[in-house]
């Protein structure tokens, strides 16, 4: 079992320098693996990649989502595919599974439910269940201002390091970090992933 992040750059066209997002967005994805065998990004501000373990799929969601929030007037919308990966070709474009079905058919629905993101598994209860979960946290993320969403991201790509550590890599003040942190509920997203963890891995069973 798999996990597939489908997904697209909201208001990419408003941004007059691609390479503001596009090259951070593209460090990023190669902490997965290899550009189009693992990853890749299409039509010039879509992408699609690979979280082996699914587990991870949802906090890698979080980091995206930090990431381009972090970049002022972009925002992007995601699916979650869960399955099974039957086929691997060179290129991810080319390979197939019901995760790839899931995450395709959940993204071509998002803009129809005015959602930007969402999930499709096997199962109907977990999908029910995370999806309505995932509409209250998009709440909070869509609203993250721009030093709120690098905040998170900076705490998402260095977990175990300390607020003032944190502080160092933006450059502001330990108790600045706590206030970023706590305005972009990242308390409550920790344990809505930990909770995704728990379900996800019952999944499998």
């Amino acid at each position: 079992m798999v996990g597939i992040i489908t997904g697209d750059i909201v208001a990419s066209r408003r941004q007059k320098s691609p390479a503001l997002w596009l090259n951070p967005l593209k460090t990023l994805f190669q902490s997965v693996g290899d550009e189009y065998t693992h990853w890749e990004i299409f039509r010039g501000d879509s992408f699609q990649l690979e979280i082996k373990n699914p587990r991870e799929t949802l906090r890698f969601v979080f980091c995206i989502k930090a990431l381009i929030k972090g970049i002022s007037g972009l925002d992007v919308r995601m699916a979650i595919g869960i399955g099974t990966k039957n086929y691997s070709a060179t290129r991810l474009a080319e390979s197939s599974g019901s995760a790839f079905f899931n995450s395709g058919e959940k993204f071509e629905s998002l803009k129809q439910e005015k959602l930007k993101l969402a999930l499709k598994s096997s199962s109907p209860d977990f999908d029910n269940t995370f999806n309505l979960l995932l509409k209250f946290a998009s709440i909070t993320m869509d609203n993250w201002s721009v030093v709120s969403a690098k905040a998170v991201f900076i705490y998402l790509q260095y977990p175990d390091a300390t607020q003032t550590e944190l502080g160092q890599q933006l450059h502001i003040k330990q108790h600045t970090v706590s206030e970023r942190l706590q305005r972009g509920r990242m308390a409550e997203l920790v344990e809505l992933d930990d909770l995704y963890r728990v379900k996800v891995q019952k999944l499998r069973s």
